[in-house]
């Protein structure tokens, strides 16, 4: 396998309104990540990744982009990310920065001129149809809930938003607006930005018949066979790698809904020239149900760990995987596939294992280095996210029980993961002095950086650690893995190696103590484990996680 510097980096996602605030104005920004800088190397992470900080009215904070080369002042502004950069590297780290092509502001002076006539040159750079205003061109419907088409008075036609009303989505068949794109691609890589994760990348080409969806069709499907994987998102991708991509030394990472294990591959082989890595969903949306994200499941372990080594086996030879449980859009990883109760502690310690052992370049979100958990607003006036407040509103129109559709928000919201970065025991927990965009966690007197740097024994500390035994080891990044108990009920058990080592991993995903029944450990040297163990001791213990070492390999 080739090998390259982003393989064997591991990314920690900055969501910058969340993480520090330095100004007081109750936002994060970037001389509060500058402040951090120390921190984010103590780690032992390579990459950062930033969530949008470019000129935006915030309708979906900052995906919504007005100015693509223009840093927003509430951040900084361009000097000061100059500054960000400048710092980045002489920490020895790198920095990427999220592209968002499929859609732009409505505030961005390209629409604002496209919306103005038929015939104004801009008009193009978006997509639109004919019709009247109550009769919808199709029956398309936003992610974000509602029809995704928006009357523009001025032209009499309706424009594409696949997100929100005021994300309308760009016309990448137009070649201006690919060679405008690629321009703000090479703005910031001329700079010195290392990369990019690259938003809904997989929608930038749209299937121009406009088929309406059929009935009865789960989301999952209608993203998949209507609005992802158009047919000439490669041909677009090839040329992006052709006319920017391929002139810098750069990682790339596409987020991919409606990416699946068919299609997968086509995006991310290396002989195909496109992207270095995707998000896929398959293992993020496990526990939608028929409903979506707010009619929430059981998540299905089984199927949980197929996923992992169904993806594992398609890119072996010629791809590469990104490793991750969770991001901005989704909920913590401790209460969505831990237990953030009784073993929030023991159960934050298994998941960044199960990360550094998997083949693939891991990615941790700010906070989850400490166990940070959802959080629970008592009512839908505490958030902010866009996504949630429109499946509110949807649910109320629908005569829901509110109160149960409240427990589901809990649970699946977006703001479960925006909540500002828990720094310490002061008001805030240190994110900010003055009042925050969206409140604090209660519990940050009792998860916090500050505190878990004093204890030998914290989730902070854990993941130092673990990070080091990857970042020491190889085989945990290049070598073979295969699952060696796919179809056990608690018991996630793999095999890592190569000509140099052998591991084997234990993860217990459950509340129950299990045995491990298999002679063969004894060949094995403990290397790594998140509790304390006596020698020889076969009970795997409640989110119990182990690694060993095979002996004279």
């Amino acid at each position: 396998m080739k090998r390259s510097w982003w393989k064997e980096s591991i990314v920690y996602q900055i969501y910058p309104r969340s993480f520090n605030d330095t100004s007081g104005n109750g936002l994060g920004d970037i001389n509060g990540i500058i402040e951090k800088l120390e921190y984010i190397k103590s780690l032992g992470v390579d990459i950062i990744w930033l969530n949008p900080i470019y000129d935006s009215p915030d309708n979906d904070n900052g995906y919504d982009i007005s100015d693509y080369k223009r840093i927003s002042e509430d951040f900084g502004g361009n000097k000061v990310f100059d500054e960000l950069i400048e710092k980045i590297h002489s920490h020895g780290l790198k920095l990427i920065m999220d592209l968002v092509a499929n859609h732009s502001s409505d505030q961005h002076s390209w629409f604002k001129e496209a919306k103005k006539s038929k015939l104004n040159p801009f008009h193009d750079y978006y997509i639109w149809k004919d019709g009247k205003i109550n009769e919808h061109p199709n029956n398309w419907e936003s992610v974000f809930g509602g029809s995704a088409w928006k009357w523009n008075k001025e032209t009499e036609e309706f424009f594409l938003h696949l997100y929100t009303k005021n994300q309308p989505d760009l016309n990448w068949e137009n070649p201006r607006v690919r060679k405008e794109i690629y321009s703000i691609i090479d703005f910031w890589l001329s700079k010195g930005v290392d990369g990019f994760r690259m938003d809904v990348i997989s929608l930038i080409s749209k299937k121009l018949d406009f088929e309406n969806v059929p009935k009865e069709i789960s989301f999952k499907d209608v993203m998949e066979k209507f609005y992802a994987n158009g047919p000439r998102v490669h041909e677009f991708l090839k040329e992006m790698n052709r006319e920017v991509l391929s002139k810098y030394d750069i990682v790339t990472v596409g987020e991919g809904p409606g990416i699946n294990l068919e299609k997968g591959l086509s995006y991310v082989d290396e002989n195909e020239k496109e992207l270095n890595m995707v998000f896929h969903f398959d293992h993020l949306t496990i526990d939608f149900g028929p409903k979506g994200k707010y009619d929430p499941i059981p998540i299905d372990f089984i199927r949980f760990k197929k996923i992992f080594s169904q993806w594992d086996f398609l890119l072996a030879d010629k791809g590469w995987n990104s490793i991750f449980l969770g991001n901005h859009d989704f909920s913590r990883i401790v209460s969505r596939f831990g237990n953030d109760n009784k073993y929030r502690v023991e159960s934050s310690k298994l998941l960044v294992t199960l990360l550094m052992t998997l083949r693939g370049t891991p990615y941790i979100y700010q906070g989850d280095e400490i166990g940070m958990t959802n959080i629970s607003y008592p009512s839908i006036d505490y958030y902010d996210d866009v996504e949630t407040i429109n499946a509110w509103k949807e649910a109320e129109l629908n005569g829901e029980n509110m109160s149960e559709f409240l427990r589901s928000v809990h649970l699946q919201s977006r703001d479960n993961a925006r909540s500002p970065m828990q720094w310490n025991l002061n008001k805030n927990s240190g994110f900010t002095n003055g009042k925050p965009w969206i409140p604090v966690n209660d519990n940050y007197k009792i998860i916090n950086v500050s505190s878990q740097l004093k204890d030998s024994n914290s989730t902070l500390n854990y993941y130092k650690e673990i990070i080091a035994l990857r970042k020491t080891n190889s085989t945990l990044i290049y070598g073979e893995y295969k699952d060696l108990k796919p179809d056990h009920p608690q018991f996630f058990i793999y095999k890592r190696w190569d000509e140099n080592h052998n591991f084997l991993i234990i993860h217990n995903f459950s509340e129950k103590l299990l045995k491990w029944e298999n002679v063969s450990i004894m060949d094995y040297n403990l290397i790594f484990s998140n509790y304390k163990i006596e020698k020889n001791q076969i009970e795997i213990r409640p989110w119990e996680t182990r690694v060993y070492k095979l002996k004279n390999y």
